[in-house]
């Protein structure tokens, strides 16, 4: 059984997974107004996934007979100075991401609450890949930055990004 603690800091976890969904979508608005096609679907893949995030931790709620409590999704930025200050903030972010899910696997290790650190290990293992992710791109960006050629070209290879649905929902659709 879960405690009210670990309880209320997933339930909050889940509202953060959502605003970052909402966080992405509004940097694959920007980069798609801005005509870069290929940075608005990394973004938008990005979305999708913390989309998935948030789902599987409802599950878990639902699995373990705790209610999830669904709260307003804070305002997010709707534009930034280039492509790849949206990476740079992307990095920011998923460094924050990852303090919340290390918080999440404190409490259950605290607790003693072994299901829930068990579970907790895909978001924990997530996190190293989202932020390698982040500065992968910020690589790639800053290696084109003044580049026109360059960045149409990344541009281009980020159009190719394509969305693949998070293990532990695959696991469940079964």
């Amino acid at each position: 059984m879960l405690s009210e603690r670990l309880h209320k800091a997933i339930n909050e976890q889940i509202n953060a997974e959502l605003w970052s969904a909402y966080l992405y979508l509004s940097m694959s608005m920007d980069a798609e107004a801005k005509g870069y096609k290929g940075v608005a679907n990394w973004f938008y893949v990005q979305w999708l996934e913390e989309q998935d995030h948030a789902h599987i931790l409802m599950n878990y709620l639902n699995s373990c007979d705790a209610k999830v409590e669904l709260k307003p999704i804070a305002e997010v930025p709707t534009q930034w100075a280039s492509v790849l200050d949206m990476f740079r903030e992307t990095l920011r972010h998923e460094k924050v991401v990852t303090s919340l899910i290390n918080n999440l696997a404190a409490i259950a290790q605290e607790d003693r609450d072994f299901a829930s650190s068990n579970m907790l290990i895909w978001f924990v293992d997530e996190q190293i890949e989202e932020e390698e992710n982040a500065r992968d791109m910020i690589f790639a960006t800053e290696s084109v930055e003044g580049d026109k050629y360059g960045m149409y070209q990344l541009d281009k290879e980020l159009a190719a990004r394509v969305y693949t649905q998070a293990s532990p929902l695959a696991k469940s659709a079964e």
